[in-house]
């Protein structure tokens, strides 16, 4: 899943919270949360999975030591 794809499926699913729906289509997949805490989760997850793709990589630090001659 892309990143442009991953932020409109959080806008989604922050939509259906806000009027309180439970069920939803993404594509050709159908899905019905339980509850809102389900729906909740389901954000959370999204958010999280957005802001490890957007995090820049770690850099990598090589040290160099000598005996100072």
């Amino acid at each position: 899943m892309t990143l442009a794809e991953m932020q409109e499926q959080l806008a989604n699913l922050r939509a259906l919270r806000a009027e309180g729906v439970r069920k939803t289509r993404f594509g050709e997949d159908e899905t019905e949360y339980r509850s809102d805490s389900e729906l909740a989760a389901a954000i959370a997850d999204l958010e999280r999975r957005i802001a490890a793709a957007l995090k820049p990589s770690p850099r990598i630090i090589y040290p160099m030591t000598s005996k100072g001659y």
